[in-house]
């Protein structure tokens, strides 16, 4: 069961958001202020936290502060109504990984976490299962059921940051700067090789895809 704390002085939002986290199948904690959430927290695990800035007695910021510094690692969603750029800056600065603003559209909240459940799931495991395959990062294999391939680096690493994250596009200077890093004097058709070559070894996959968005880059695709 996937536990999720709810963060927020205002009772009615805790409750609608419990009810579509609920209807997921999510099993839902709440706390007034970030002081009751810790108090929580001591005593229950939280695979997930979503979290509101303004509350009384410890708010949002101070909350995430307090959960990084004491090595907490989950997921920290913030949802309020502060806007500015300079309010998630502070966020993302802080340690939370994704920023809603109010007021909050339930159904875009489910995908966030889900999303960042799965991106935590990856991280920690540091496998992708897509149906009968498993990409190991530490291995660099990609396993299958009757075979087993292992990847040179780079091609495994492009491949693994591809279906981290399935239908988003990264652009060839993104890739490039995570895979190959920013001091790198290689250019962009360097990932374009790379792309080819894996398209060689699993074209033929049903499982997933790398496709090409014209004139953007690369978004890894898995298939139903």
């Amino acid at each position: 069961m996937v536990n999720i704390l709810l963060v927020d002085d205002n009772e009615n939002i805790r409750k609608l958001m419990e009810i579509y986290l609920k209807q997921e199948g999510y099993h839902v904690l709440q706390a007034e202020n970030g002081e009751k959430a810790l108090e929580v927290l001591s005593g229950t695990n939280a695979d997930l936290v979503i979290a509101d800035i303004m509350m009384p007695e410890m708010d949002g910021y101070e909350l995430t502060k307090v959960l990084r510094d004491a090595q907490f690692n989950m997921p920290i969603l913030m949802v309020t109504a502060k806007d500015t750029f300079s309010d998630k800056k502070m966020g993302f600065g802080l340690g939370a990984d994704d920023y809603m603003t109010k007021p909050v559209d339930m159904e875009e909240l489910i995908l966030r976490v889900n999303a960042l459940l799965r991106r935590s799931k990856i991280s920690n495991e540091k496998q992708i299962r897509i149906k009968d395959i498993v990409l190991d990062f530490d291995s660099l294999e990609v396993r299958m059921s009757s075979d087993t391939i292992i990847l040179p680096k780079k091609e495994f690493y492009l491949l693994y940051k591809l279906l981290s994250y399935p239908k988003k596009i990264f652009t060839r200077q993104e890739l490039m700067d995570d895979i190959w890093g920013f001091d790198s004097e290689a250019d962009e058709r360097t990932v374009d090789v790379h792309i080819k070559r894996l398209r060689e070894k699993f074209g033929e996959f049903s499982e997933f895809e790398i496709v090409t968005v014209r004139g953007l880059g690369y978004k890894g695709v898995i298939n139903p």
